[in-house]
């Protein structure tokens, strides 16, 4: 038996009429109708203010973090530099999104182009894969730091800094692109309402009238390409890490030398667990209430550039 399009089960998720007003035939809709997240409509005023607190307090932070960076001479080395990628890369991630999921909850402003959907879809998920590259450099720095340090300034320069950021744009820009190509040639049907607070990839093409496992079997190889591989190598620099730090004599200096990675360690907690969550649920947890998808996904993109600049600033003199 045909399985029911996503497009038709979500239909009595709709709070008013559109769901009557958009059921003719079209292919690429110039149009969708975010709905924001679904099933909570009515607390949307409210849901909307821990979002706006944490959205403002993630701008001013990572804003400060460049701020007192490029103020102070001490700070231009290569842990000081990543860090400043990763604040531009948060400030771009929530404020791709959160601006205009403010303007659904205030407003009830749902509409976005369709061009502007893919733009946002894939700023999400490049700069996502941008913070994971460079979370990946900070843990190279660290290693080099602490198991190598006598090379550590000789290796990690400017230069090569530079050649690390750029490296990690353009794997990030590359992998992520095939996101918005696939989501456009798919046909949509019936329904161009995204029961969602943005366009998230799974989001959208699921609601296209075609065979989307091209989309899907790309988004899992993409996932545990880049974020497991990711994932990788920070587990083998760690593994050198605590094999050094094991060697010390001095429990004090263990201890020491363990807490400048506390951390990353946070950061990478904060980044890769609603990342991988969000990602798996959507495809597999097929009995898992819609609006709990939605509210994971929207803490996958508010709360690691929320946790970044508190947990650096708190940890870091």
């Amino acid at each position: 038996m045909q399985e029911t399009p996503f497009c038709l089960r979500v239909g009595h998720l709709l709070p008013y009429s559109m769901s009557d007003s958009n059921t003719t035939n079209f292919t690429n809709p110039s149009t969708f109708i975010l709905l924001g997240i679904p099933g909570l409509e009515a607390d949307h005023v409210w849901i909307s203010i821990p979002f706006c607190t944490m959205y403002t307090i993630a701008v001013l932070g990572n804003f400060t973090i460049l701020f007192i960076v490029k103020m102070d001479q001490s700070l231009h080395g290569p842990m000081y530099y990543f860090l400043c990628m990763l604040a531009v890369t948060d400030l771009v991630m929530s404020t791709s999104t959160l601006p205009k999921m403010l303007n659904i909850f205030w407003f009830n402003s749902r509409e976005i182009s369709f061009s502007a959907c893919l733009t946002e879809m894939y700023s999400i998920h490049c700069f996502s894969a941008m913070e994971s590259g460079i979370l990946v450099a900070i843990a190279f720095d660290h290693y080099m730091a602490i198991c190598d340090p006598l090379r550590h300034s000789t290796i990690l320069t400017n230069s090569v800094v530079g050649k690390i950021g750029l490296a990690v744009v353009l794997r990030s820009g590359i992998l992520r692109l095939p996101y918005p190509f696939l989501a456009r040639r798919w046909p949509y049907c019936r329904t161009n309402i995204i029961p969602h607070s943005y366009c998230e990839h799974i989001a959208v093409v699921n609601l296209a009238c075609a065979d989307i496992h091209i989309s899907s079997y790309y988004s899992l190889f993409d996932l545990f390409s880049v974020i497991g591989m990711d994932v990788f190598f920070i587990a083998v620099s760690y593994t050198q890490i605590l094999r050094a730090i094991f060697r010390l004599p001095m429990k004090d200096a263990r201890i020491k030398t363990f807490g400048t990675c506390t951390s990353h360690l946070c950061a990478i907690s904060a980044l890769y667990i609603p990342d991988f969550f969000s990602s798996l649920t959507h495809r597999f947890g097929h009995n898992v209430p819609l609006h709990f998808l939605v509210l994971i996904a929207n803490v996958y993109v508010l709360v690691p550039p929320l946790l970044h600049p508190i947990i650096y600033g708190v940890k870091t003199k």
